[in-house]
């Protein structure tokens, strides 16, 4: 039978895009399952911040009765006036290894795209900050860092590129075991020559009130300090609030490292360190039921792996040592609760060349690597 692509548009239809991929790796013991809850919430118009300013549609391969295929396709209108582009970008793409349902969903988001002018088709790239970029191409055998990266499998990249798809830009996640990753003893005196200097202090929080209250802060150093990433563009307030109350369940006040500057305590740094639930989560099967909710809390103090995705630090202090006062906080962070044995530095871009120049001289290397690829449709 051939394939047939349909528009989601009905509720059940939003089921069976979201069940799709339950059911596809049902039996991969790599795969993290999303929450239901937080699954449905891109398909969601009225809820999501994204729509606010940008626009999305979602497609079901079929082939009979039974779903093989999905796909978002996504103009993100804030990124495309930042850069100068015109580019669609595409996520959610999950199919069987079959060459002519992935076809089929490429050519629904090349038709969408075109439709509205665009000329190029990227990703996958999500709906928010903390959505995981890229296809996985290396490191198949490790599990997901949660739901903050995909994971797919070995066939996915292979179908794209027969399609013509090409790489824009790689994703790095970085291992460290926590007995023996040292920061060398000179990091340590210079972060301390460059929080006298430039009158900086770190600050650690403690409660969730203390995430609220400083999550509007980190969402402006974010707007700033990620300025010439190849993935930013501004976010809205109502973005940065939609991000600090939907990572809430994964958050550790005592992991979160902010560095601020002089007496008003301006943001210029931060260091988001999150315990790996991911057992929970697989566990969890997407439900969160009381039980559930009470193993993904054990789970924040009880779990040997956190992950490190979200470091920064001002331009303005970057090439002045403030590089050097993150990495030394990154040791702190991973050694102070002795709950930790291993750490990840989840998905470093490889456009962030002096952040892997660094790890490289640390002793970091790579052992997962994610691929966004485009295809031009002139």
């Amino acid at each position: 039978m051939s394939v047939r692509i349909v528009p989601v548009r009905t509720r059940a239809q939003q089921r069976a895009f979201i069940a799709f991929v339950f059911d596809l790796y049902r039996d991969c013991p790599q795969w993290v399952p999303p929450l239901w809850a937080d699954a449905w919430l891109p398909l969601q118009r009225h809820k999501h911040p994204f729509y606010e300013h940008s626009e999305a549609d979602f497609f079901l391969a079929y082939r009979g009765s039974q779903v093989v295929g999905r796909i978002a396709v996504l103009e993100n209108t804030r990124f495309n006036a930042y850069h100068g582009t015109r580019e669609a970008d595409f996520y959610f793409l999950d199919f069987v290894d079959d060459a002519e349902v992935v076809a089929a969903l490429v050519q629904a988001a090349a038709d969408w795209a075109r439709g509205r002018g665009l000329d190029t088709l990227v990703g996958p790239k999500g709906f928010a900050a903390f959505d995981g970029y890229g296809l996985l191409v290396e490191g198949f055998e490790h599990r997901q860092m949660m739901t903050m990266m995909n994971y797919n499998y070995p066939y996915y990249p292979h179908h794209l590129e027969r399609l013509g798809f090409r790489k824009e830009v790689d994703f790095f996640s970085y291992p460290a075991e926590v007995a023996t990753f040292r920061v060398p003893e000179r990091f340590w005196r210079v972060a301390e020559r460059v929080r006298r200097r430039y009158d900086l202090r770190v600050v650690t929080l403690r409660s969730r009130r203390d995430v609220r209250y400083w999550a509007p802060r980190v969402g402006r150093a974010y707007n700033e300090t990620f300025v010439h990433n190849w993935e930013y563009y501004p976010l809205t307030e109502r973005e940065i609030a939609f991000l600090a109350q939907n990572l809430q369940w994964v958050v550790r006040p005592d992991l979160m490292k902010l560095i601020v500057h002089g007496d008003d305590e301006e943001v210029v740094g931060f260091l988001l360190g999150f315990p790996d639930v991911s057992e929970a989560l697989q566990k969890a099967r997407g439900r969160l039921w009381p039980w559930h909710a009470l193993r993904l809390w054990r789970a924040l103090y009880r779990t040997d792996t956190i992950s490190l995705n979200g470091a920064g630090v001002h331009p303005r202090y970057q090439g002045r040592g403030g590089n050097v006062l993150l990495y030394t906080e990154m040791e702190r962070t991973i050694r102070t609760s002795g709950q930790f044995r291993h750490a990840e530095l989840t998905q470093v871009a490889d456009t962030a060349t002096e952040m892997q120049r660094d790890l490289a001289r640390l002793g970091v290397h790579p052992y997962k690597r994610h691929r966004v690829y485009r295809l031009d449709l002139a």
